[in-house]
């Protein structure tokens, strides 16, 4: 496979300005690729992919078995390489390669394919190498790694792991070294990371657009003095960039000497014990980081200011236990164990620069020179991950809503909130916060989809469990063997078979047809209404939220959601990968008002209408949240019933989560899921463990509501059981 090599320089390393956190994890895992790489999370238009670039041009050289499409190196070449066995003979220095690895690319792609055609007719292995094998030995960087698909993210973590990548095609198989820096940047609003991804990244970052005019003012002019001529800014800095380059070069070479004390080790254990990070990996990334950072700035001994500046680079992105935690470290808490378990490693001698400071390397420049980061952590209260980031949009959270009147509905009597708040009872009422989440049972789209792949509903996909065989549609994926055979036997006397192999022409390829689970768009559809305004009710109603939240990124969804209250709806969260911002979204959810339950189904219809244009294989699972009162506007039932019978007509699979509380219960909840021809749950048959749910999935037919008792239609099953209604009768 050859590379193309892009002629236009890159953005000098060492004209990127400000971002001390991440030119110091950039240059760490230089010195010592051991550290495992860097995730660098952020928002848009923060120059994450444009540093991370940069780095290429300051890596050493490799040294390379001269024709080897694998990198072996000349000293120890890979036993099992594919264009092996080498014999001793001609190698290269070339540049360490940095190999993009596109968020839509194929299995194929990133693996490497086989030419089933000529191993199954001629019996060789004709291998084409993919992106893992043109990163081994140099850097694998994928831009927007959060959106990567499943299957390619489990291929990552197989090779990270093993430092190997094993190419299967019904019993012939590749294997080769793949051993690479793993670097990745993210915008957290567009969804996070699986956590066994995210373990593999060695340090993470957070980078923000500074908010001080003069900087801003110096990263337009650089930028735009390199776009107007690419080549000569790129010499204006070269002087510099041969010096950080050297710099590399000699932390490289300092890097085995560094001695790594008891007391350095016991306070890198001591301080992921206090934090309370899952597994080993966190204490050895810390120990390598440390090491690294004392030979990146000109010492042989591990110091206190090490260990904690590794901390802060490698321990955020391991204490996070759900999606909803924001990443952060409590630096009060890592000076203390620090502290309490400090050596004699120079604990007595004062920071030279305040509290923050760090090690004073050698060569230490101004900012944006070559010597920026200088082995130190910033001089400013970014230290990799601020300990608490604030919420996307913060004016579209918790604002009041001018539609709200006086005349709003008032809690039934025995749902009073225990507080009411001064000026009457029918405006909106503060926040209140959610119970705690749990584990919900999956709700399933109707059909079998050809979405994006995920773990909800059925769908075809490029994986899972085998249904069929088809010619193939394009390239020829995974091989129907036997189908294959089967198409071939029939001709092999008029094709002149004489010997053992089978004639296998491209016409006789089978692909397997494959059925998995796909993701869908959750759209939630809240009731934020002054008749779900008790403070007991909407808490809990939260806490159901919040989980269909978090079985949503466990599903791999996009998710949305709706609000209505007052005089009408608002989209508080556009569809996104981001359950993150829908929980922070929740959370400053206000209640109080009528009831437009009519204009929250009419929105949910407008963004559902839109969603189909920009992603027509993505179907959508609707999920309103209400107790099915409807009272806001002219004939507000009417209206609400037209609306659920507009989504039904399209087909949108639809579930109901009934709010409803008390002894005396109206069944609206029911008549309304009737309406959507979908599904009513109860709060406790949401939950997973709960004793007297039967399994719910989402039905593509009518619920039949009647007082307050609403049973699935007749005859139909869900896992081989008759869903039935528990709900009692008003």
């Amino acid at each position: 496979m050859t590379i193309a090599h892009n002629t236009t320089p890159q953005y000098p390393f060492t004209a990127v300005v400000g971002m001390d956190d991440l030119r110091l994890a950039l240059l760490l895992n230089a010195v010592s690729p051991a550290v495992g790489g860097v995730l660098v999370r952020g928002e848009k238009g923060t120059a994450k992919s444009t540093a991370v670039r940069a780095l290429s041009a300051l890596m050493p050289t490799v040294d390379v078995i001269t024709g080897c499409r694998f990198a072996c190196a000349p000293a120890a070449p890979d036993p099992g390489c594919p264009d092996g066995p080498h014999e001793a003979g001609a190698s290269e220095d070339r540049p360490t390669r940095m190999v993009e690895l596109p968020v839509g690319a194929s299995e194929d792609r990133l693996v490497g394919a086989l030419d089933i055609e000529r191993a199954l007719s001629e019996g060789v292995k004709a291998f084409e190498p993919g992106l893992l094998a043109d990163a081994h030995r140099g850097v694998l960087y994928v831009d927007e790694v959060n959106l990567l698909h499943d299957h390619l993210v489990d291929l990552l973590l197989d090779a990270a792991a093993m430092g190997a990548s094993y190419v299967e095609r019904e019993g012939v198989s590749v294997r080769h070294a793949a051993r690479f820096l793993l670097v990745g940047t993210m915008n957290p609003e567009e969804g996070e990371l699986r956590p066994q991804l995210l373990d593999r990244f060695g340090l993470t970052v957070e980078v923000a657009a500074s908010r001080e005019p003069d900087q801003r003012v110096q990263v337009v002019r650089r930028r735009l003095a390199f776009d107007a001529d690419p080549a000569g800014f790129a010499a204006r800095w070269a002087a510099e960039e041969e010096e950080l380059r050297e710099r590399i070069v000699a932390a490289r070479a300092l890097l085995p000497s560094v001695s790594l004390g008891d007391a350095a080790l016991r306070q890198i254990a001591a301080t992921c014990a206090a934090f309370e990070v899952d597994g080993m990996r966190a204490d050895i990334v810390m120990a390598r980081t440390a090491t690294a950072l004392a030979a990146w700035a000109g010492r042989t001994d591990v110091l206190e200011e090490d260990v904690r500046q590794a901390a802060l680079l490698a321990l955020p992105h391991r204490r996070r236990r759900n999606p909803f935690d924001a990443p952060g470290l409590d630096e009060d808490k890592l000076d203390q164990t620090l502290e309490e378990f400090g050596g004699q490693d120079g604990d007595d001698d004062p920071e030279p620069d305040g509290p923050d400071g760090g090690p004073d390397g050698p060569g230490d420049g101004p900012e944006g020179g070559p010597d920026g980061p200088g082995g130190q952590p910033p001089q400013d209260d970014r230290h990799g991950v601020p300990e608490q980031a604030p919420p996307r949009h913060e004016a579209d959270q918790g604002a009041p809503d001018p539609a709200d009147t006086p005349d709003a509905d008032a809690p039934a009597p025995e749902e009073q909130p225990a507080e009411q708040p001064a000026g009457g009872t029918g405006g909106q009422r503060a926040a209140v916060g959610a119970t705690e989440p749990f584990k919900t049972r999956r709700l399933d789209v109707p059909g079998l989809g050809e979405g994006a792949d995920g773990r909800r509903s059925r769908a075809r996909t490029a994986h899972g469990r085998t249904t069929g065989a088809r010619r193939p549609q394009g390239t020829l994926g995974k091989l129907h063997l036997a189908a294959t055979v089967q198409a071939a036997a029939p001709h092999q006397r008029a094709r002149g078979r004489s010997g053992r192999g089978l004639v296998v022409r491209r016409d006789d390829l089978r692909e397997a047809v494959r059925e998995g689970r796909e993701g869908n768009l959750v759209l939630f559809v809240v009731d934020a209404s002054g008749s779900m305004a008790a403070r007991q009710r909407m808490s809990a109603v939260k806490g159901a939220v919040l989980s269909l939240l978090l079985d949503a990124y466990q599903r791999r969804d996009k998710v949305g959601l709706i609000t209505f209250r007052g005089k009408g709806a608002e989209l508080a969260l556009p569809p996104t990968s981001s359950v993150e911002a829908g929980a922070a979204r929740l959370e400053k959810l206000p209640t109080g008002g009528r009831t437009p339950l009519s204009e929250g189904l009419l929105k949910a219809h407008e963004v559902l209408r839109v969603e189909r244009m920009r992603d027509a294989s993505r179907r959508p699972l609707l999920v309103v949240v209400t107790d099915g009162r409807a009272t806001g506007g002219p004939d507000p039932v009417v209206r609400a019933a037209r609306a659920a019978r507009l989504l039904a007509g399209e087909g949108t699979a639809s579930v109901v989560v009934d709010c409803e509380s008390g002894p005396v219960r109206l069944g609206l909840a029911g008549e309304l899921a009737h309406a959507l021809q979908g599904t009513a749950v109860t709060l406790d048959e949401l939950r997973a463990d709960s004793v007297s749910a039967l399994v719910r999935t989402v039905q593509g037919r009518p619920v039949q509501g009647r007082s307050g008792d609403e049973r699935s239609a007749p005859g139909k099953a869900v896992h081989g059981k008759s869903v039935q209604g528990n709900r009692k009768a008003a």
